[in-house]
């Protein structure tokens, strides 16, 4: 992980950009204070994850899920995924996802 001023990376983006992708993670500061972090998806799901964990709407959308959840008003994995491949939205035939184990 590198810390440097956002003067410095204003003036050697394309040297952090490639830190960012050996070293970890660059944190960016101004005035000393911490105002933004420099990442390298690993990959496009990485990416996903990556903005989706910082989408307010996204974030809102999990939290009336979780809720709906607990009042037991939830679809099992297996319903789940006959409701989207049912769903008049799906173009192709929707394979299920694997569950990830966490």
């Amino acid at each position: 992980m590198i810390i440097a001023p956002l003067a410095d990376v204003k003036a050697k983006l394309s040297a952090y950009l490639e830190q960012s992708s050996t070293n970890g993670p660059v944190i960016i500061t101004r005035n000393g204070r911490a105002v933004a972090v420099l990442l390298t998806p690993a990959d496009d799901e990485d990416l996903e994850s990556l903005v989706l964990s910082r989408s307010p709407r996204f974030q809102a959308m999990l939290n009336k899920s979780r809720q709906s959840i607990k009042a037991g008003k939830g679809l099992s994995h297996d319903d789940f995924w006959q409701a989207v491949a049912e769903h008049p939205a799906a173009e192709n035939e929707v394979t299920p996802r694997k569950r990830k184990t966490a």
